[in-house]
């Protein structure tokens, strides 16, 4: 692997993309610990810093949102609003269309992806400047503008920054800002961890036991992440005058865990709502007890909420209908299967076992964190299943682009 990275830099093009992203995500890092004005962070810390929501919403900020800087928000409403146009694409007609219609249709979406995180931006900002208004200095209009203002300025730099870096760096921009959020917070994890060693019933054997089931994780992510069941096709051969089409064996690969993080997300964005609405209500107080992260009643509703949306997501962004008409088109078919209806049945019939075991698992790497952090009294290093998953998806994505880009130049990439 460094071998392939040595080779990488020696390509004066990858080498470019590579350090201009670098660079992109310096910037990111920098406005990281800009302060927005007019706001008390000490006070904030007290007053929220323990909650379910404040906690999330942190995570993919990279601890801007614990400082509350410029870049507090993170990309959070980009990832809504592009979630948001993803369900639409499906349910109206004419945005299906439109996503059909190649560069330009999906130029269109991602326009307005930028005008839905703009204004998803400015709920949300002003969501938040409301909901830390004790921690505000001067919670007068202008003030509270200003906050806003800049909460929301500082989005929109981010989804420009995430576009640049897709378009002219390696990987998908928007992944790696939320991954090198998530990884700027190990290195202080680890140093608070070799403080404590010793103290509050810390011992080295609980820190190697929490980096042996942790790499026992990363494995599993990997593992399950490449997985995919592959259905055979074969074409049909046409003749078009005194040419040949098709003829050709190919296969459609049925990822294990086709829904990827989005139901993790989901799960944990639904279950932290009660949590917040309970730090107003004190009547509703005993849901702080029965959703605390290390209780049994919250591992069981976690998991079950992510294989619910594990079906639900795959159910949405895998037409089965829609790939078998694809392939009675084209003149494919499943040997020993025929086009069509039959072809529907059967890929709906194997999408269901897969999924199955893709939600288990999802649900296991989403409650496996609170397990060993029970087990192991380890809390100074945060290693959410959310987490895991996005850090192990957008590494093996940005390694396929950079290995695909050292294919190109017959270079032996990091996979053999």
């Amino acid at each position: 692997m460094l071998g392939s990275l040595a080779s990488a830099f020696r390509v004066p093009d990858l080498r470019k993309k590579i350090i201009y992203t670098a660079l992109l995500l310096a910037v990111f890092r920098i406005g990281s610990f800009i302060p927005v004005p007019g706001v008390d962070v000490t006070r904030l810390i007290e007053t929220y810093g323990e909650t379910g929501i404040f906690q999330f919403l942190d995570l993919f900020s990279g601890g801007a949102l614990r400082r509350f800087t410029v870049f507090a928000m993170g990309v959070n409403p980009y990832i809504t609003a592009s979630i948001i146009l993803q369900l639409l694409t499906i349910v109206i007609p004419s945005l299906e269309e439109l996503s059909k219609e190649g560069v330009e249709g999906r130029r269109k979406i991602a326009q307005w992806t930028r005008y839905g995180t703009v204004v998803l931006g400015v709920i949300q900002a002003l969501g938040v400047t409301m909901g830390i208004r004790g921690a505000i200095e001067d919670p007068g209009i202008l003030p509270v503008l200003l906050i806003v203002v800049t909460l929301t300025a500082g989005t929109s730099f981010l989804m420009w920054l995430g576009e640049k870096i897709s378009e002219h760096g390696i990987g998908n921009g928007i992944s790696l800002i939320i991954f090198t959020g998530i990884i700027a917070r190990l290195p202080a994890g680890v140093h608070t961890t070799v403080l404590t060693i010793g103290r509050g019933g810390i011992s080295p054997i609980n820190v190697v036991l929490f980096l042996v089931l942790g790499l026992a994780s990363v494995v599993g992510v990997i593992w399950i992440t490449l997985g995919a069941r592959r259905i055979p096709v074969q074409y049909a051969k046409r003749v078009v005058g005194r040419r040949v089409y098709g003829g050709q064996t190919t296969h459609i690969p049925l990822r294990v865990n086709q829904a990827g993080v989005i139901p993790v997300i989901f799960a944990s964005s639904l279950l932290t709502f009660p949590l917040t609405i309970a730090q107003f209500v004190p009547k509703l107080a005993f849901l702080t007890e029965w959703l605390r992260g290390d209780s049994i009643s919250y591992m069981v509703i976690y998991a079950v909420l992510v294989v619910a949306f594990t079906y639900f997501y795959t159910a949405i962004t895998f037409n089965v209908t829609e790939v078998a008409n694809n392939m009675k088109k084209y003149g494919g078919f499943i040997p020993g299967l025929r086009p069509g209806r039959p072809t529907a049945e059967y890929l709906d019939r194997v999408l269901t076992r897969i999924t199955l075991v893709g939600g288990l698992f999802l649900a296991v790497v989403a409650v496996l964190p609170n397990i060993m952090t029970s087990i192991t009294r380890l809390s100074t290093i945060y290693f959410g299943g959310t987490a895991l998953l996005i850090v192990v998806g957008v590494a093996l994505d940005t390694m396929k682009q950079i290995e695909a880009n050292l294919v190109m130049r017959q270079y032996e990439g990091f996979m053999k």
